[in-house]
């Protein structure tokens, strides 16, 4: 399992990524916490587009409307 702190839409945020078969999962949460903020689990064939589909999640979340 890999994990990165913070994205640039949000630093307050974890990204954390593992492999699963023959593709890897992306999620985010809370510093301190291991559960996927809202329970959202993104796909990705590589780590590297697991990871971008996690930052762009948490991005849009805390997107200015």
């Amino acid at each position: 399992m890999a994990s990165m702190n913070g994205s640039p839409g949000d630093p307050s945020h974890d990204i954390h990524t593992e492999a699963r078969g023959p593709h890897w999962i992306g999620w985010v949460t809370l510093p301190g916490s291991d559960k996927p903020e809202r329970s959202i689990i993104l796909i990705g064939k590589t780590r590297e587009e697991a990871e971008a589909r996690a930052r762009a999640w948490i991005t849009s979340i805390y997107k200015s409307p």
